[in-house]
């Protein structure tokens, strides 16, 4: 008899600024669990972080379609409705009521959500692509879950497809999909979330804020901890490297607004000026922030002392880890309410001995305990991160005391592998009611 298995459904996969997905498939894999992946989008990156190599699940990508952003529904029909035809006239013939029950919350959704006249566009397609799935399914019986990542797009064509097929479904939900009330809009989240059979995140502030939106549903805060290929990457060091000769601060993450890499461009400004030499090294895949940022750099004449390298495979991420002196992430919270959860680049950085600088928003208190095991500053304030980082570079005492306790608390608190085997018990727990 075929093992049961879960079914992944996610926007894009691999992707390297989400490493923390393709090490909690693998750590599954490696509990004995059987999954099999449907992604979203096609595979757009050219390049990928090794752990991928090692996931055994079958990957499954959903015909590609183009954005519903600048084109009428109608037009964006002609050009895709063929590669959906097949599936629709499959439940149709087979699965009439789910099909209408699907495509009657799709339609309802859509007019729920509309600005103006018009039902929103985006539930027609993901309905078609819940169709897809369902469809792929018709001969998967050993498939009796469905699980999504990130709680708005992917989250709903699962549930969609939850309701085509009657498999059970849960989600992951992060920082982004839970806050943006666009993402969600006219009560959608409330709504998947009483469908779910459990509801996971990464902080427990999340868990505490997911609790307001509905209390009925189960909801599990899991940290990601150390992704499986950093963590074999640590065990790997015979002995620490030698302090670095002159402070070296380092960030990591995508180049977009909300992770403050412009106070920290504006803070190295302020060190110059005070005569203190430190170099910033930001690593991260490209955004809607570089261009600013590189402009940023220029006008403040730190060509020669803050560099934007691009992205990084974990390899190259870990050789920065270990040559930099201070980890520096001022994060924020955006008008729209976008945000950071908890960034697994802290828990890396502490791991790897370096004194953390951050701010206080989100789940970061959940890691972070100011002067303890790392420095939180005010949100938007270069001279509070300049004070800290040079309180850094003159402290041996207290940067020490950072970075040691900074190992302790991740070592104790965020284990991946107890996160991953919890996830495991949710999910076999689920497929024995099925």
């Amino acid at each position: 008899m075929k093992q049961n298995t879960v079914a992944y459904v996610l926007k894009g996969f691999p992707r390297l600024s989400e490493t923390f997905i393709a090490s909690e498939i693998f750590r599954l894999e490696q509990l004995g669990l059987n999954l099999r992946l449907l992604v979203i989008k096609p595979a757009d990156e050219d390049n990928q972080h090794e752990i991928v190599g090692k996931i055994n699940a079958p990957i499954q990508y959903l015909p590609a379609t183009s954005s519903l952003s600048n084109t009428t529904l109608r037009s964006w029909l002609g050009l895709h409705l063929n590669d959906f035809a097949l599936p629709l006239k499959w439940l149709i013939k087979t699965r009439p009521l789910r099909f209408a029950h699907a495509a009657s919350a799709a339609a309802a959704q859509a007019v729920r959500a509309r600005k103006g006249f018009f039902p929103r566009k985006i539930y027609t397609k993901e309905f078609l692509q819940a169709a897809w799935i369902a469809y792929e399914l018709r001969d998967c019986p050993d498939v009796k879950h469905l699980h999504a990542h990130f709680c708005h797009g992917a989250t709903t064509v699962t549930w969609l497809a939850s309701l085509l097929t009657g498999l059970p479904f849960s989600f992951t939900a992060h920082a982004k999909d839970i806050y943006c009330e666009a993402l969600n809009p006219a009560g959608l989240l409330k709504r998947k979330m009483r469908a779910a059979e459990f509801v996971v995140t990464c902080t427990d502030a999340n868990r505490q804020h997911l609790q307001t939106v509905l209390t009925e549903t189960p909801i599990h805060c899991l940290y990601h901890g150390l992704n499986a290929e950093f963590a074999n990457l640590l065990n790997q060091i015979k002995q620490p490297p030698p302090a670095p000769t002159s402070l070296r601060a380092l960030g990591v993450g995508r180049l977009v607004p909300k992770k403050g890499f412009d106070v920290l461009i504006e803070a190295c400004r302020i060190l110059h000026d005070r005569g203190v030499p430190v170099e910033a090294v930001i690593i991260g895949e490209h955004g809607e922030h570089e261009k600013d940022l590189r402009a940023q750099i220029q006008t403040l004449q730190l060509q020669d002392h803050v560099q934007l390298t691009g992205p990084m495979d974990q390899r190259g991420l870990f050789r920065e880890y270990q040559k930099a002196g201070v980890f520096c992430l001022p994060c924020r919270v955006l008008e729209n309410g976008d945000r950071d959860g908890l960034p697994n680049v802290l828990m890396e950085a502490m791991a790897c001995g370096l004194p953390v600088i951050t701010t206080s928003i989100s789940g970061i208190p959940e890691i972070i305990k100011n002067d303890i095991n790392g420095q939180l500053i005010p949100t938007d304030d270069p001279q509070a991160l300049a004070n800290a980082i040079q309180r850094i570079s003159v402290d041996r005492q207290f940067s020490n005391k950072l970075a040691e306790a900074g190992r302790k608390t991740v070592s104790r608190k965020f284990d991946g592998d107890s996160s991953a085997a919890k996830l495991a018990a949710l999910f076999r727990s689920s497929m024995e009611e099925a």
